[in-house]
């Protein structure tokens, strides 16, 4: 009972203080609220570009296919390992591609992915650097994909070589922006495509945008662009089979090490990357970001709470007197620690909870104009508020003992 007693009165006499002294207070808190605002905002910006990457990695590439290519993990290999590996591997080829059809066919969906960039002309409007992409039509099972309007192209306009598009949202504002664009025409490359289908709007990956493309059969790709030396080749289980990703992924390397007769033991002379692989890697990055980052956002909370430390230095001299009569009436050295303690931890904790609710206001107005989940997630409000506890404790702690160790005598003696 007589503890709860002396921990109100110490925080009265401490809110008493800092309600006294409301500017000093407020310059004093600033630190700590920048300090824990910064690490909020760049917990929120993490958590975001992941959830991010996430989703756009599921878009793109969709959440259960993998992809078989001559080299593909780039971004994870250095420039000597890219030219050794380019070395080893071989090209997968259109004859590669039939292959694994017939071998795996009946399990496996597969579908080639082959690009080229190309202006898009209609009448007498030009939409440059827009990514052309030839697929077959188990692409839009492959890839899960998604269309705001229209269809994908059918088995049987692919064989026959039919023009048609399925469009990205750029290309549909840029052309169609008040009329739909199904059954109207675009020319590539000197043809007329019928668009048939727009695709969901995406964004961006990797620094380009992912809905300035047009998608159309491979083989008027080929009649286009001619055959190309190598090819990606986008798989997935057919759901009928059972098969799960990684043994649809087994099957199909198994297939093609035998085309390529590769010896037992020897690793794949090609590559081949999984939906797991790119989280796997973006997860490696960000952690890296947030390794580098967080620290240096932290030390603004240090320099925060030596400036909370320096103030209430200041305080305990400003003080001297009052705490000479407080001890001369009878308050003792534990009553006086825990008074100027808990000035020091409201002070850090008020500026961490302001820090915390800035740092998401700012990370809500972000979301906003960048079109990005920033989520402050409860990991960073749990540690912002610790982070900014602990400092006052740390900060207010010198200042705290040497107020409840003065001799009253020489207190009193103070102006």
């Amino acid at each position: 009972m007589r503890f709860w007693y002396t921990l109100q009165t110490a925080a009265g006499l401490a809110f008493s203080s800092l309600r006294a002294h409301k500017l000093r207070s407020f310059l004093t808190l600033l630190g700590v609220i920048i300090g824990v605002g910064s690490v909020v905002l760049v917990g929120a910006a993490i958590e975001g570009l992941g959830n991010y990457a996430e989703q756009t990695t599921s878009k793109v590439l969709g959440s259960e296919s993998f992809q078989i290519g001559q080299l593909l993990q780039r971004g994870r290999l250095s420039r000597r390992e890219r030219i050794e590996r380019l070395r080893y591997n071989k090209p997968v080829r259109e004859e590669d591609y039939q292959y694994l059809r017939l071998m795996t066919g009946d399990r496996i969906l597969y579908s080639p992915y082959r690009f080229h960039v190309e202006d898009l002309k209609r009448d007498n409007r030009t939409l440059e650097a827009t990514s052309i992409i030839g697929v077959s039509s188990e692409m839009a099972e492959i890839r899960d994909f998604s269309l705001s309007e229209g269809r994908f192209f059918t088995a049987q306009e692919e064989w026959n070589r039919i023009p048609v598009a399925i469009i990205g949202e750029d290309v549909r504002q840029f052309f169609f922006p008040d009329t739909s664009p199904l059954g109207q025409s675009l020319r590539i490359s000197g043809m007329d495509f019928r668009v048939i289908g727009v695709q969901e709007k995406i964004g961006n990956a990797g620094g380009q945008s992912q809905d300035n493309v047009a998608f159309i059969p491979a083989t008027v790709f080929t009649r286009l662009y001619g055959p190309d030396r190598s090819m990606v080749l986008f798989a997935r289980a057919r759901p009928e089979s059972g098969l799960t990703l990684e043994e649809a992924l087994d099957l199909a390397r198994v297939a093609l090490r035998n085309r390529y007769k590769t010896r037992p033991g020897m690793p794949d002379n090609f590559d081949t990357l999984t939906p797991d692989a790119i989280r796997e890697f973006i997860g490696r990055i960000l952690g890296i970001i947030t390794a580098a980052v967080v620290p240096v956002t932290a030390i603004s909370l240090v320099v925060g709470g030596v400036v909370i430390m320096n103030i209430m230095l200041v305080s305990v001299t400003e003080r001297t007197r009052e705490i000479g009569i407080r001890k001369s009436l009878g308050a003792r050295q534990r009553d006086l620690l825990l008074q100027f303690l808990l000035e020091a931890v409201f002070l850090a904790a008020t500026g961490g909870v302001i820090g915390l609710l800035g740092g998401a206001a700012v990370a809500r107005v972000g979301s906003l104009i960048a079109g990005v989940d920033l989520r402050v997630t409860l990991p960073y409000i749990l540690l912002a508020l610790f982070v900014s506890t602990t400092v006052g404790v740390l900060s207010g702690l010198y200042p705290a003992r040497k107020a409840a160790r003065m001799d009253p005598v020489e207190a009193l003696r103070a102006e």
